[in-house]
């Protein structure tokens, strides 16, 4: 994966998950979803969109905090580790 990259598998697993990558050359953060090693769709955020994203992701968990406090939610799959994915690039 490029270096300014993250993987976050989906909790269905079967390959499926969510790519973001930053490209600072161009000015934007790209979001990319993965079935296996097939790229389903993008998304181009430019960085005011992204943050809109990040806070709407931040509210949401705080808004789910009370109801996880104090227990650790079990994952339905074992996560594969980013080297062992395939990845095709466009």
């Amino acid at each position: 994966m490029p270096e300014l990259s993250r993987w976050v598998g989906d909790v269905r697993g079967h390959g499926r998950g969510l790519r973001v990558t930053t490209h600072a050359e161009a000015g934007l953060v790209v979001l990319s979803a993965w079935r296996g090693d097939r790229c389903a769709a993008t998304v181009r955020l430019l960085p005011a969109q992204a943050a809109a994203l990040v806070a709407g992701l931040t509210e949401g968990l705080a808004a789910l905090q009370p109801e996880v406090a104090g227990r650790r939610p079990e994952l339905p799959f074992r996560p594969e580790p980013a080297e062992r994915r395939p990845l095709r690039t466009r």
